[in-house]
């Protein structure tokens, strides 16, 4: 009979999620503080590096189209196990890669599966974690990023720096082994969802389709990536060659940002279920307006004041994003919601895959080493940003009006 295993320890479970969603996020972020190694590694330019970095995304989201055929046709932790087991396969390979060329390959071998894993872990928070609880469970799932950003990206760097560029991999493929063991013991087996009667394999991917609300959802999600990352991949390398940052104090960028959102995230959750997720979502993102304009439009300033830029982004941008994936899980048919994600993980690839490049194309290196056009996506950043930030109002979130019947018959 499809059950949901009874969750003794909520708490456990969540870190365990975001330990696994820590993994991949980790393993996406390294390239950009790594690239002005790789750059010089391989002899490429900002084209080519941005390819790089968007070979990931596009992957993940062809996986994610193929993966929705078959998503909710099988235990979601088991499925979730065997895509990190793949994942870790993938990510050694990119710290064995030779060639520019086979490393494109391997981080696009990555994308695939680290694109199933995120939205593996954002559907088990919608089918173990009640609406009143979704958003403080988001803000524990985001500390993937801010542990990423305070010890991972920081460690990684240093190992880099001391080592070889080639050795984060290596790092984040044994944490992933760490987490498929502790996955195995602690997640819960899901499979309430396999008892729904499906009659050919994209039966679930059209029934999603077929629901505007979903639709509504899915350009949300896409605007809100788009806002982030025509300027996120660059950020490094800008720092580097025009705000005249060491390349040695680039850890410390990742450190102040991941320790203040390491705080932030859990408060932002507990905000998003206490004073509504609309609401909190807009007040963040309107906020995130202006450490995007500070970086993007910077010249030559001290260390200090740019990573008090740094620190700003990191929190309010990354922090958008709990109150905003509280609101997209809630705007999927329970039923379908597996689908649902996987398509939200899909789009949200192809976003970041799509923005990094034009990032690529907009910010370009001149003969002296400096970069220009970064004030250009960072007007593109903010405009996107302000539509996301009117367009939220138009989800309806399906769980919000079951949990407002339960409250009403319960009174």
């Amino acid at each position: 009979m499809p059950t949901v295993t009874p969750v003794h320890n909520e708490r456990s479970v969540l870190l365990t999620l975001a330990g696994i969603q820590f993994t991949h996020i980790l393993d996406f972020m390294i390239m950009m503080p790594l690239g002005p190694m790789i750059m010089k590694e391989f002899s490429i330019n900002t084209h080519e590096f941005g390819l790089l970095v968007a070979a990931y995304s596009f992957s993940s989201a062809l996986s994610g189209l193929l993966g929705a055929a078959f998503i909710d046709r099988f235990e979601r932790k088991q499925l979730l196990v065997a895509m990190s087991i793949c994942f870790g396969i993938a990510t050694v390979a990119c710290g064995l890669a030779s060639s520019y060329a086979a490393l494109l390959v391997f981080r696009g071998l990555a994308g695939v599966f680290g694109g199933i894993m995120g939205a593996m872990v954002q559907t088990m928070v919608g089918d173990i974690i009640p609406f009143t609880r979704r958003g403080k469970a988001n803000g524990i799932i985001s500390t993937a990023f801010s542990i990423s950003t305070v010890a991972g990206v920081p460690l990684s760097l240093w190992i880099a720096t001391h080592y070889v560029w080639r050795s984060p991999f290596f790092l984040i493929a044994v944490v992933t082994a760490i987490f498929v063991l502790i996955a195995q013991r602690l997640l819960p087996t899901i499979d309430h969802h396999l008892s729904i009667k499906r009659s050919h394999p994209f039966a679930p991917m059209l029934a999603v389709l077929r629901d505007t609300n979903h639709i509504r959802a899915l350009l949300f999600s896409a605007l809100i990536i788009f806002s982030s990352f025509t300027v996120i991949p660059y950020l490094t390398v800008y720092a580097v060659n025009n705000v005249e940052i060491s390349q040695h104090d680039i850890p410390l960028i990742y450190l102040a940002g991941g320790a203040a959102t390491l705080i932030t995230a859990r408060l932002i959750g507990r905000w998003t279920d206490k004073s509504g997720k609309v609401l909190v979502y807009r007040l963040v993102a309107l906020a995130a307006v202006f450490p995007i304009i500070c970086i993007t439009q910077s010249g030559p300033v001290p260390l200090w004041a740019w990573l008090l830029y740094t620190t700003a982004f990191f929190v309010l941008v990354s922090g958008r994003m709990i109150p905003a994936m509280t609101v997209i899980i809630s705007a999927a048919q329970p039923k379908l919601r597996g689908t649902f994600m996987l398509l939200n993980s899909t789009v949200q690839s192809l976003a970041m895959g799509l923005s990094t490049t034009l990032g690529g194309f907009i910010v370009t290196q001149n003969a002296s080493g400096t970069f220009s056009g970064y004030e250009s996506a960072g007007y593109i950043a903010v405009l996107l940003n302000i539509l996301a930030i009117i367009f939220v109002s138009k989800i309806v979130m399906h769980d919000h009006t079951v949990a407002a019947a339960t409250t009403c018959s319960e009174s």
